[in-house]
């Protein structure tokens, strides 16, 4: 896990402004996508169009990278468990790539070529850099202008828990990827921001008599293996992770939510918090939370995820009723070990 006193000093240090002014190897291409429509039966959770507004606004603002340190950290662990896998790729897709925390840890030697989408034309058009030639492609995460078996790898960061309809987002990632073609990608979990939440609601039901919901709802990690398997994929891997940032205060971290543009979009939020919950939240917050040093942490649990698509070629467990060896001779061959090493 990331130590803390890393992840404030990356918060408090200003970086570089990285654009994509060189677009020498980069492609821009459009393509058409229905946002706020859903599969039949899907929840309509939140306002897509608004959460393609606020990600549109983060990533107009003059020092975007000051707000890029969790996405940034985030992209790197995903970058290195694609390294983990002893294979290239000829081609890859970035679902909900943003400004490219992904591309931007790998090398032209383990991806050949890499499709970015977004909702965002604005995160687009100021990408991060990378060696690896790209192409940038204005999408949905639901509805992927791709063919079926067309990339090789397929990855997400940060991205997938926006969407209304989870279950078709991940069908429409394994129907694009190649048989034995891997996703790899990381979402947030249902502990991230446990502390404003709880302070939100503390103070709100104090002054107000009651409380909204002000944190998005995320997906449980019992749930994503099942969303995986129903989807397709197969060799699945879900394991989590928290990292904790240290802010001096709430109303820090709120400030830097908005620029990562991770504002609440669900249709159900309250469009206003008056001034006195949102000091008396604060209180909570520091009351409850406070560290030694006056700062006060935000956790953020991060599910990562593994699955395949399925080829002959991969590893099948037997059939059933074909093992040779019974459990119970387990038993005896532990005791034959013993006695061989005693004579020895």
């Amino acid at each position: 896990m990331l130590r803390q006193a890393r992840l404030w000093r990356l918060w408090r240090r200003p970086r570089p402004r990285v654009l994509a002014a060189n677009l020498g190897g980069r492609e821009v291409a459009s393509g058409v996508f229905p946002l706020g429509n859903t599969s039949p039966g899907a929840l309509n959770i939140f306002d897509r169009n608004l959460k393609r507004k606020q990600k549109n606004w983060a990533a107009q603002q003059p020092e975007p990278v000051k707000f890029d340190y969790l996405r940034e950290e985030v992209g790197n662990r995903i970058a290195d468990r694609i390294y983990d896998i002893s294979r290239d790729f000829t081609l890859a897709l970035d679902v909900g790539c943003g400004r490219g925390y992904i591309a931007q840890h790998l090398n032209k030697e383990t991806v050949g070529k890499f499709f970015q989408t977004d909702i965002a034309e604005n995160a687009l058009k100021n990408s991060l850099e990378t060696e690896i030639p790209t192409v940038s492609v204005l999408a949905d995460e639901e509805f992927l202008p791709f063919r079926e078996n067309t990339f090789d790898l397929v990855v997400s960061s940060l991205s997938l828990h926006w969407v209304n309809d989870l279950p078709r987002a991940l069908e429409q990632i394994h129907y694009v990827l190649k048989p034995n073609g891997v996703f790899v990608g990381a979402m947030f979990g249902g502990d991230t921001l446990y502390e404003l939440r709880c302070s939100l609601q503390l103070a709100e039901t104090e002054r107000e008599g009651g409380f909204s919901p002000h944190i998005s709802p995320f997906t449980a990690v019992n749930d994503l293996g099942h969303l995986l398997g129903r989807a397709g994929f197969n060799t699945l891997t879900v394991d989590t992770d928290e990292i904790q940032v240290n802010y001096p205060g709430m109303f820090e971290l709120m400030e830097d939510l908005q620029g990562m543009g991770e504002s609440n979009c669900s249709w159900n939020r309250k469009a206003l918090l008056h001034r006195e919950t949102m000091l008396a939240a604060a209180a909570v917050y520091g009351e409850m939370y406070r560290n030694e040093d006056g700062s006060v942490p935000a956790t953020y649990q991060i599910y990562y995820m593994i699955g395949w698509k399925y080829h002959d070629s991969q590893a099948r467990p037997a059939e059933r009723g074909s093992a040779t060896v019974s459990f119970g001779e387990l038993g005896k061959l532990n005791n034959l070990m013993s006695q061989t090493e005693k004579s020895q």
